[in-house]
């Protein structure tokens, strides 16, 4: 299946755009999605995902990514692939987290992705067992790219990358 993944990086932050794309196409692939859906990722700064998730979640905080779901099913636009939605990373916060954390940039950034993609398929953590569910679709993606598990635990606990209401 072909799926388009624009990722804008206009800071020129250090990072694998292809692994972000992977990412995507890993969750997708896994779904029942339209061939040539299409989504963006925007690799921002803090101040500007603060502003993002104060806008949009009520919450004066940066965090490290959030989801911006188009309708769904995903829009249909005369001649342009269906859109799923944009997801918005903070490179600096999400950067410090996995240097924290003592993970990989590249598979801390991918993480983001698959968990973001899953917001923008519908997926949520709100209960225990639509995280049951959402954390089984997002081990599976992190399967395909070779990325241990073992990224999850700590970065999953805190739950500040809800996708916006």
């Amino acid at each position: 299946m072909t799926f388009t993944v624009d990722v804008q990086n206009d800071s020129a932050y250090a990072c694998d755009s292809a692994h972000l794309q992977d990412a995507v196409i890993a969750v997708l692939s896994n779904h029942e999605v339209e061939p040539d859906t299409s989504l963006s990722i925007v690799l921002t700064d803090d101040a500007h995902i603060t502003a993002l998730n104060l806008q949009f979640r009520g919450v004066d905080a940066p965090t490290d990514v959030l989801s911006f779901p188009a309708d769904l099913p995903p829009v249909a636009i005369p001649d342009e692939p269906p859109y799923l939605g944009d997801l918005v990373i903070a490179y600096p916060y999400a950067s410090a987290q996995f240097e924290r954390e003592g993970q990989k940039l590249d598979d801390g950034l991918a993480l983001l992705v698959v968990h973001g993609t899953l917001h923008l398929l519908g997926y949520d953590h709100d209960s225990d067992e639509n995280r049951a569910e959402m954390w089984a679709a997002q081990d599976e993606a992190l399967k395909i790219l070779n990325i241990p598990l073992s990224i999850v635990p700590k970065l999953e606990i805190q739950d500040h990358d809800e996708p916006p209401h």
